[in-house]
């Protein structure tokens, strides 16, 4: 009687995070990326997906990976993974730019807003200007000092992943 080969054990099942976000970078690796470019490609994904104004997260992404001669795709898609993070950021990050221009920009809130946009639409635009520049001025300190930390610490590990999976 031949012998048979055992049944392989099953794979445990993989997270969410495996398939959307781990297999996707580790794709990219296989495509020629190199570790420095896939490290440069998450920190200005993520850089450009918290971005505090909407709608300028496939611009700016676009742009950056253009200018970078990075891939596009993979910019783009780690930056609207950040979607949600960048949703709950806005809101705090304008209120915060508000301030930042002290005595000058009134604070921003909910109802003076709605009163301003009710009786006096330019100075709502102001005060929505003042904050948006507010809240892209804290947006970039922060990422001057997040990104290249995210990328050195990053970076080992994709090269470790890299020389694992040849």
């Amino acid at each position: 009687m031949p012998d048979t080969p055992a049944p392989a054990a099953a794979a445990p099942p993989r997270s969410w995070w495996q398939r959307r976000l781990t297999d996707a970078l580790l794709g990219l690796l296989r495509q020629g990326l190199t570790p420095h470019q896939l490290a440069l490609t998450v920190v200005l994904g993520s850089a450009c997906g918290v971005i505090p104004v909407l709608g300028l997260t496939t611009l700016t992404a676009t742009l950056a990976a253009l200018r970078l001669r990075l891939n596009v795709a993979a910019t783009l898609l780690i930056a609207h993974l950040w979607s949600p993070v960048q949703l709950l950021l806005i809101i705090p990050l304008l209120r915060q730019g508000a301030l930042l221009w002290g005595d000058q920009a009134p604070e921003l809130t909910l109802d003076k807003l709605r009163y301003l946009l009710a009786n006096d639409w330019l100075a709502a635009l102001h005060l929505l200007w003042q904050a948006m520049l507010g809240a892209l001025l804290l947006w970039a300190g922060a990422f001057l000092v997040l990104g290249p930390v995210v990328y050195f610490v990053l970076r080992p590990l994709l090269v470790r992943a890299m020389r694992n999976r040849n």
